[in-house]
């Protein structure tokens, strides 16, 4: 049989974007994380579009920042506007979708996600949070006299809610595509039933030696 008549070999990707059929990924967790990096990354892995969930917020305040939104009309205005955009965004799916780090913590938009995506939590710990979130000013949440005691405050409050997503990867200071990496095998054992790259039988282990 020549090469050419031997079927393909199915990658890890194209199993896992058969098996989400019309579900997308959604990723969750708290503000530094890497969501939006990780998340540009594993889109362009998969083949699918990619959303940023405050991105698409603030185009549809047009063109107003988070922290502007934050200012000019109160937490809960924004959070309304965050579940809306998500819906729609789920809606038009399958996509890879980064979240702000507050919206899975609304019932509604859990249950939403829960419905229409794999939800993947990013966990990074506190000391990883602050050195990353430190480079940037554009935090809402981190505009007070202590921004220190707000992260803790906020893992407190949110790590038990991030810990009902599907999926949990480790996120820290290693190259992002071994993040992807990591990733792509565990969204493919979770929807497939095994890893993603599989050991070879013993026999054929021994024959290879």
């Amino acid at each position: 049989m020549s090469d050419a008549a031997l079927p393909a070999q199915a990658s890890p990707e194209a199993d896992i974007l058969s098996a989400l059929g019309t579900r997308s990924i959604v990723l969750v967790g708290m503000m530094g994380v890497g969501k939006s990096t990780i998340g540009k990354r594993l889109a362009a892995r998969l083949g699918l579009r990619f959303f940023d969930a405050d991105v698409e917020i603030e185009v549809a305040h047009a063109g107003m920042t988070i922290p502007e939104i934050f200012t000019t009309h109160g937490e809960p205005y924004f959070r309304d506007g965050e579940a809306r955009v998500i819906a729609r965004l789920l809606d038009g799916g399958p996509i890879v979708l980064a979240t702000g780090g507050g919206a899975f913590m609304r019932e509604e938009t859990r249950t939403r996600i829960g419905a229409k995506a794999v939800s993947i939590w990013l966990k990074a710990d506190h000391d990883v949070i602050m050195r990353r979130v430190r480079r940037r000013a554009d935090r809402p949440l981190l505009q007070t006299a202590d921004p220190e005691g707000t992260v803790t405050r906020l893992l407190t409050e949110r790590e038990p809610v991030y810990s009902h997503a599907d999926l949990t990867i480790a996120s820290r200071d290693v190259p992002h595509d071994r993040i992807v990496d990591e990733t792509i095998e565990t969204l493919h054992a979770h929807l497939c039933g095994q890893a993603a790259v599989s050991e070879p039988p013993a026999d054929v282990a021994s024959a290879s030696r």
